[in-house]
């Protein structure tokens, strides 16, 4: 059973930059797509970015193009999201999730989740 689990998250202030880390346990985290999604108070979940397990293809939401970068360190097993230039709209807690299919993870169905870390941009 693959497990997630998500760090980094914190209180910044606006332009400011976080990392959040996404650590797997269980099982090798390089076989699988994995995302980030996060969901602000009274709104929906939303994709972020996703990166493939084959060929390392990078996908990012219009609203944090050129700002956040995703990456993966399979020998840490762990992927990150390097979020630079944060708006007070980038506030929400942060879910790491990954599927062993791609199409599950990008359509918002993927098979394993983690606890979330909440982010807070704020002045």
């Amino acid at each position: 059973q693959l497990q997630l689990v998500e760090s980094g998250g914190g209180l910044v202030q606006p332009g400011g930059a976080l990392r959040l880390s996404c650590a797997a346990s269980g099982r090798t985290l390089d076989y699988y797509a994995v995302g980030w999604f996060r969901q602000a108070p009274g709104k929906e979940r939303e994709g972020v970015s996703f990166i493939n397990r084959r060929d390392g293809t990078l996908n990012y939401a219009d609203s944090v193009k050129g700002r956040f970068t995703i990456s993966r360190d399979n020998a840490k097993n762990t992927v990150y999201l390097q979020m630079n230039s944060l708006k007070p709209e980038d506030t929400a807690v942060y879910y790491c999730a990954a599927d062993l299919n791609p199409l599950h993870l990008i359509s918002g169905g993927p098979a394993y989740w983690g606890q979330g870390t909440q982010v807070t941009v704020s002045s």
